[in-house]
């Protein structure tokens, strides 16, 4: 089973990113044969600063070995290692009708928010399908809001299977994660483009504070608390057990307790878990070399798997390369 996934390095990387993706992508590394990649091409429809996409996709790196992403049981690379998947996607745009494209939530929603129109973020989708079928992608895990992308992955392929009489893609399949909405520090969603979000990689003294800072309402302590609308509890929930949650959920409803109680506990679990991560980081950003490495060989055997996609591809088409 080949589960495909990738994270834009658009930014610094927050607990959401981590309890939304990269925490399942890590597991799954024990199960399954899992190709991550660091989704350098599509950052530019927002990132364009040459220094800063080289620094930010070796940051993303970093964070995942960091993390616990382990080399050698999972394929970690740069998606322009592949290029080959630039021309897929064009292929795909030949057969692929632009009411399609309209349709793309997820096109609409940026440019509501007021990301320019480009044609890159308009082809946003082609790209994805050509990152997902280049691979032989059995299993694409994503977020409830991403599940149209991998629809119109499926009909791309389709298109192209029906138009060139081939059965040359798989057809992935939609796994979505748990669903882990992480409130930022204000109660919205967790979100660079918020500004209200837990870094992981923020120093102990740092995320304690932004923790001790995150909106409660204004209960007098010894009042009864509604654990059930609490961010302090929902960020509880994503580290405790279910006895520690249990625990928590009684002393709410109770009252004589202060939000300020839950938040300590939410930032001795922050450091219990991501404290260790900081430190490992610190070592490998020591030697540069190591994480180009790691990107450099998997990116080695991405391609080779994408080169025999593309050779019958360009078969089932016509068109002719001469090496």
């Amino acid at each position: 089973m080949r589960i495909l996934s990738g994270v834009q390095p658009s930014g610094k990387l927050h607990l959401g990113n981590f309890f939304g993706a990269m925490k399942q992508h890590i597991e799954a590394q024990e199960r399954e044969e899992c190709f991550i990649f660091i989704a350098n091409y599509h950052a530019l429809t927002t990132i364009q600063d040459a220094d800063r996409l080289r620094a930010l996709t070796r940051d993303v790196a970093l964070d995942y070995l960091a993390l616990g992403l382990d080399p050698a049981k999972a394929c970690l690379f740069r998606q322009s290692d592949v290029p080959e998947v630039t021309e897929l996607a064009w292929i795909l745009s030949t057969v692929t009708g632009k009411g399609l494209l309209e349709r793309a939530v997820s096109f609409k929603d940026k440019t509501a928010k007021g990301l320019s129109a480009s044609m890159g973020l308009f082809c946003y989708p082609i790209l994805q399908a050509a990152d997902i079928l280049i691979y032989h992608s059995d299993v694409v895990p994503v977020g409830k809001d991403q599940v149209q992308h991998i629809e119109m992955t499926a009909d791309m392929a389709g298109y192209f299977n029906n138009t060139y009489k081939c059965e040359v893609f798989k057809l992935p399949q939609a796994r979505l994660n748990e669903a882990a909405i992480v409130p930022g520090v204000d109660g919205e969603k967790m979100s660079k483009s918020y500004g209200n979000t837990l870094d992981l990689f923020d120093d102990a003294k740092s995320a304690k504070k932004k923790i001790m800072s995150i909106k409660t309402d204004s209960t007098p302590v010894e009042e009864p608390k509604d654990p059930t609308t609490c961010n302090i509890f929902a960020l509880l929930k994503l580290f405790a057990s279910k006895d520690e949650i249990a625990e928590w959920d009684a002393r709410y409803r109770k009252g004589g307790m202060g939000y300020g109680d839950a938040k300590k506990r939410l930032a001795e679990f922050f450091e219990e878990k991501f404290g260790p991560a900081r430190e490992r980081r610190a070592t490998l950003e020591k030697d540069p070399s190591y994480a180009e490495d790691v990107l450099a060989s998997g990116g080695k055997k991405a391609r080779a798997v994408a080169q025999g996609v593309m050779a019958k591809v360009r078969d089932a088409c016509g068109i002719v390369i001469h090496h």
